[in-house]
């Protein structure tokens, strides 16, 4: 296992008072990427990252001499995934595309944490385009396992001790299930809520920015930094504890026969604990749900990718050319249905929300655990309905299966209440 402690709300609690040397703090980060990255792949290879971030945090303290005078994130190391562009980094996106193609402004979602004080690391691997062909990034839990996907890099380098912060992507499922294989929380807020400007599109109706911490403190911390028009009034009104909604059917037998183990146990334990819990059959049309999702996916790759494919189609991967060439086969008219979908099943669940008194939805974050392999990222089908429906969702890390390795729990909310999903998903981590 090469897990290790990072957790964001203490991190930046002691380098923002001085209790931890910022110096120090980083040369203990880099003397950790240097003893296991060789094992674990979850950065982009850099010359010399000691030196420059030994540059760049003298930097911040003669910006910063007095503790009190400090932004939230002073000194944190922050992960990137590759497909942002940021200042001082090529954007490769995990394909061997020539990198002036995606050379541009840095991400907005990375310069607002800048502007918070935070450090980057370094970029982290993605996979290829952010859809499907995986980089070399192992499992911190165990290295024969993926990380989860298609933000490998991130999710493995928070649980690896790189870095308590790091930014992802959700178009299917790449921040709640790579959050759940690897032990760590995992947060996609409202699709629209964090800007997109900056970043590699895979498919423009379904991205969106995430992030990875290992403490749900950091969750809460990071959000008002990066979700637009944050208004923490909405959660110091929340009093009483969410009704926790189940969402049976079809989508969740989807679920393999350990995680619905898990999961009973861990419904149990709120139940014990005083939550309601209300089973609601929703989503029988869930194979109409799924084939309509990965139809919008595949259109709008074959869009972004329209110029870039004619070009370079021998330098993309099989998975991905697969991809592209669907979506070249995707009629306006299917199009436009798949866009028009999206709100169709969001006021869906959320009518379901409203006729049974449900605040939340819980449910397995994956099928399962990690797959045995790292030539696949993993299923993101137990995501994929609320990245469709554009609704908010954390990941919490609720134990471990059979084989050791980490479990995770999905908490959905409404749309654009991302407020009260995190810290009501503070209240529901104490139980786990």
């Amino acid at each position: 296992m090469l897990t290790a402690p990072a957790l964001l709300a203490s991190t930046a609690t002691a380098l923002k008072n001085g209790t931890v040397d910022l110096l120090d703090y980083i040369d203990e980060v880099c003397q950790k990427i240097e003893t296991v990255e060789a094992e674990v792949y979850a950065l982009v290879p850099e010359a010399d990252r000691r030196g420059r971030l030994f540059s760049e945090a003298t930097e911040l303290q003669a910006r910063f001499p007095d503790p009190d005078a400090r932004p939230p994130l002073y000194g944190v190391l922050l992960g990137v995934k590759d497909i942002f562009s940021s200042e001082g980094f090529a954007t490769r996106a995990g394909s061997l595309l020539p990198a002036e193609l995606f050379a541009g402004p840095e991400a907005a979602c990375v310069t607002s944490l800048r502007e918070a004080g935070a450090l980057v690391v370094g970029k982290t691997i993605s996979a290829e385009f952010a859809y499907a062909e995986p980089g070399p990034t192992r499992n911190p839990h165990n290295v024969r396992h993926t990380p989860g996907g298609s933000s490998s890099g991130s999710a493995a380098a928070v649980a690896a001790g790189f870095c308590p912060v790091a930014l992802g992507t959700q178009t299917s499922g790449s921040v709640i299930r790579p959050a759940a294989f690897c032990g760590i929380f995992g947060f996609k807020p409202s699709y629209g809520r964090i800007p997109t400007a900056g970043l590699v599109p895979c498919a423009p109706s379904l991205d969106t920015v995430g992030y990875f911490t290992q403490d749900i403190a950091g969750i809460a911390l990071v959000a008002p930094l990066l979700c637009g028009e944050w208004q923490n009034s909405e959660i110091s009104e929340i009093s009483e504890a969410p009704v926790l909604g189940v969402p049976d059917g079809p989508y969740l037998a989807k679920a393999g026969p350990e995680a619905l183990q898990a999961f009973d146990t861990q419904l149990a334990r709120l139940e014990e604990a005083g939550y309601t819990v209300r089973h609601v059959p929703v989503m029988h049309n869930f194979g109409t749900i799924y084939h309509q999702h990965m139809r919008l996916v595949f259109a709008e790759m074959a869009l972004q990718h329209r110029t870039w494919f004619a070009e370079f189609e021998n330098l993309y991967r099989p998975d991905t050319v697969s991809a592209i060439r669907a979506g070249q086969l995707v009629s306006a008219e299917e199009l436009a249905a798949a866009r028009a979908g999206r709100n169709k099943l969001r006021r869906t669940l959320e009518a379901a929300m409203a006729q049974n008194g449900i605040d939340l939805w819980v449910c397995p974050a994956a099928t399962g655990p990690a797959p045995d392999e790292i030539s696949t990222t993993g299923d993101p089908i137990m995501n994929l309905p609320w990245t469709y429906a554009g609704m908010p969702a954390i990941t919490i890390p609720v134990g471990f299966a059979s084989n050791g390795l980490p479990l995770g729990l999905q908490v959905i909310g409404t749309f654009m209440a991302d407020e009260k999903l995190v810290a009501w998903t503070q209240s529901l981590n104490q139980l786990f």
